[in-house]
């Protein structure tokens, strides 16, 4: 039986050793993320929101509790194990894009594809362009391209694997606004035609508000809140 959830967190908790101190970021979290849904994660900086998007993709393991993807508990599998679920599952969107310098625009695009097995990679990785608006960039190499391009090139390579779900961290982070829009409304483009579940991870409040849900990390906890940019501001601050 399929369960309705993309992502569950059970229990989940996070602390570092620093100097001889334990950092307790995230304390017995929980959190349920249905499936073709649109979650906003927005916090203060330094209040462990990368770090919770590193558990629930498996990027990293936590201190105590679990995270299922899918239905399956993927804090029982090892590095190996937890590499499979995210190939199979998972895209990724990075502030700082996490393009290869050494590879065209159709070869960073092609790579996770390649590494997948699929015998088609060069045509999908060619649509995926196309459908990003870079039909005409595709032999260009990351230092060619401007920020906003390489950002279009790094959502064309989450999505060309077409992945159940895709994990966003701050993705209009490094760009302009008007790029940053751009960007967003592509995402949120590909993520309906897709039925795609989005988890996003930022500081804008614009991006968060046109999310079904916002949830604020706080104290190592995630408390709902209510929908409205103004809302989301004030439980920003400052931030």
């Amino acid at each position: 039986m399929q369960t309705p959830y993309a992502v569950v967190a059970q229990s989940l908790s996070k602390s570092v050793v620093s100097h001889d101190t334990t950092i307790q970021i995230l304390t017995d979290l929980n959190l349920a993320v249905a499936n073709g849904e649109r979650l906003a994660i927005i916090g203060s900086s330094g209040s462990g929101k990368s770090t919770l998007l590193g558990l629930l993709a498996g990027l990293d393991t936590a201190s105590s509790g679990n995270v299922l993807i899918a239905g399956q508990d993927i804090s029982q599998l090892d590095e190996d194990g937890r590499a499979a679920i995210r190939a199979k599952h998972m895209g990724f969107v990075f502030q700082s894009f996490q393009l290869l310098g050494a590879l065209t625009a159709l070869e960073n695009v092609m790579l996770p594809l390649q590494l997948a097995g699929q015998t088609d990679a060069q045509a999908i990785a060619t649509s995926a362009l196309a459908r990003v608006g870079l039909a005409s960039r595709v032999t260009h190499y990351p230092k060619q391209l401007s920020g906003g391009e390489q950002q279009r090139v790094a959502i064309a390579r989450a999505f060309a694997a077409k992945p159940s779900i895709l994990f966003a961290d701050e993705p209009t982070g490094n760009l302009d606004i008007a790029t940053g829009e751009a960007i967003i409304n592509l995402l949120f483009d590909l993520n309906t035609q897709n039925g795609t579940t989005l988890v996003l991870v930022t500081h804008d409040m614009q991006l968060a508000s046109r999310c079904q849900r916002v949830l604020n990390l706080q104290n190592g906890q995630l408390k709902e809140i209510a929908l409205n940019t103004q809302t989301v501001a004030d439980s920003l601050g400052a931030h």
